[in-house]
């Protein structure tokens, strides 16, 4: 077990702090236990709180550049109110929902470019030091795995994966960021996309698939972004032929069955940096064909895995995080949007 010293706040000799995360990875909506270990430095001390954050590292597109900062999406007081004697050591147990809409870090144990973290604060005698950073990896629910699956089965491939500061109009968004998956066309679209970015809004009820089409420009037309929601249910896993419902969706876009940028419908789209996009929506629900995830019960990388390159991810999460002390500004601005 390997502590870390709350040297910044607290001063040197203070306690140290371990979080360990239980398991794996989580899934959006899904539980995340875990303790804070606590050792006693060299003094007594009195513990007010013990916080944890869940932290992301999230892009924010202005009028001229692109810029990064760590926005805390959920927080939640663990324990506290007790002494720590000098030398000692201390478990706090902790179990946690984590939110519907929290991004994915990976896909069938393939990271995706994404970072989240669990960042540990604790209080003590009124001063607070973020005293430990763990990884947060975040698997896909059945109905999202079998959405990129079908992607992939398409021949759709994966470019990337982002957070983008923002949200989006028309939706129940809950957090103040959404996740983008960039996607590249097969040969049958490559004349008509560049790419499709899909985001997934999940609710315990069920969830809204967001796609925005990067269209190309024609002999007689001018490229611009084609944006649709598509709704649907955790318990349409199994009953759905997910080819055929992802490709309905593909064809719908590409047939400029999409909303435009520039129409004139009540606005719904990214308010960044899309804001003047328009969805469309539509409840699917195909005929049932049985199992839809190809592969994945024995382990192999078809579909969506096999023809995607997964992006490259910090090898230590703290490297990801690094300097966040000193864009406190940006994240408390992030965090106000």
């Amino acid at each position: 077990m390997v502590f870390k010293k709350l040297l910044g706040a607290l001063g040197v000799g203070g306690p140290s702090v371990d979080t360990v995360l239980d398991g794996g990875s989580v899934v959006p909506g899904g539980t995340l236990s875990g303790h804070v270990h606590l050792r006693g430095g060299q003094a007594d001390v009195h513990i007010d709180q013990i916080t944890l954050d869940l932290v992301a590292r999230v892009e924010a597109e202005g009028h001229d550049e692109e810029t990064e900062g760590t926005v805390v999406f959920d927080r939640l007081l663990v324990g506290g109110g007790f002494r720590l004697t000098e030398g000692t050591e201390h478990s706090v147990p902790f179990s946690l929902t984590v939110p519907w809409e929290t991004p994915l870090t990976e896909l069938y144990g393939q990271p995706l470019g994404v970072v989240l973290g669990v960042r540990t604060e604790l209080a003590v005698g009124g001063a607070k030091d973020k005293g430990d950073l763990d990884a947060l990896h975040v698997s896909p629910l059945p109905v999202q795995e079998a959405v990129l699956e079908a992607f992939g089965q398409l021949g759709w491939g994966f470019a990337s994966a982002d957070l983008e500061l923002g949200r989006i109009g028309g939706t129940g968004q809950q957090l103040p960021f959404y996740q983008e998956i960039e996607l590249t066309p097969p040969a049958r679209y490559a004349h008509a996309v560049n790419e499709i970015e899909v985001t997934f809004l999940a609710t315990a009820g069920g969830m809204d698939v967001v796609i925005e089409a990067d269209k190309r420009c024609g002999f007689f037309s001018e490229g611009h972004d084609a944006l649709n929601r598509f709704t649907v249910s955790h318990h349409d896993v199994r009953q759905t032929d997910w080819n055929a419902e992802v490709g309905s969706w593909v064809e719908r876009l590409v047939a400029g069955h999409g909303s435009g940028a520039g129409h004139d419908a009540e606005p719904y789209g990214h308010r960044s940096p899309h804001e003047d996009g328009h969805h469309d929506g539509h409840h699917g629900s195909g005929p049932g064909t049985g199992a839809v995830v190809a592969g994945a019960a024995t382990g192999v990388a078809v579909g969506v895995v096999g023809g995607m390159v997964a992006a490259e991810v910090v090898d230590e999460i703290g490297d990801a995080f690094e300097g966040e002390e000193d864009e406190a500004g940006e994240e408390e601005a992030f965090e106000d949007e």
